[in-house]
């Protein structure tokens, strides 16, 4: 499969960095011990920052750096974090639920009205958990933060969480 042509869009800017106080609310729920995979991000991304703050070992990845995740597997890892491509969402989700490993991916909550979203999870025999949030994040895009975000995200997670469904308050002043 050539990943690079059919799930990551070059051209319409699906490329978006997910600010600190995006970031914040997951880090509580990793494990001190747990060596992290963010398989969509670069060394200056908000997560490997903030993982590797927490104490935690962080591997990171990128198809620009010729890691795509669909080919690509770190030898060592516990679990995934990260802000996938919103497009062609399915399939990163199948990648990420074929490991049988915990993660938590940051997503549009448009993805809820889609029939696969449900249905990878059920497919694969694993609980869907939820850390939804109080208000928008706004990604960052060309160096500019997008402050008109027409939707709201959650993590999506497996075996990540204490329960299904946890609702978090955003402080859009955190910073690292």
């Amino acid at each position: 499969m050539d990943s690079q042509k059919i799930l990551y869009n070059k051209v319409g800017g699906d490329e978006s960095y997910t600010p600190a106080y995006g970031v914040e609310p997951i880090i509580k729920y990793i494990p001190k011990d747990a060596i992290v995979w963010c398989p969509f991000d670069k060394e200056h991304s908000e997560f490997v920052k903030q993982i590797r703050q927490n104490g935690n070992t962080v591997i990171y990845s990128h198809i620009d750096d010729g890691k795509d995740f669909f080919e690509f597997e770190p030898e060592t890892w516990d679990m995934i974090i990260s802000n996938p491509p919103f497009k062609n969402k399915r399939q990163f989700f199948e990648r990420a639920l074929s490991f049988k490993k915990p993660f938590a991916l940051l997503m549009t909550n448009a993805w809820l009205n889609d029939k696969y979203s449900k249905w990878v999870f059920k497919e694969a025999n694993r609980e869907m958990q939820l850390l939804m949030f109080d208000k928008r994040i706004h990604f960052e895009q060309n160096g500019e933060t997008k402050k008109k975000t027409t939707f709201s995200s959650s993590y999506y997670c497996s075996d990540f969480l204490p329960k299904q469904i946890i609702l978090e308050e955003l402080d859009e002043n955190y910073s690292t």
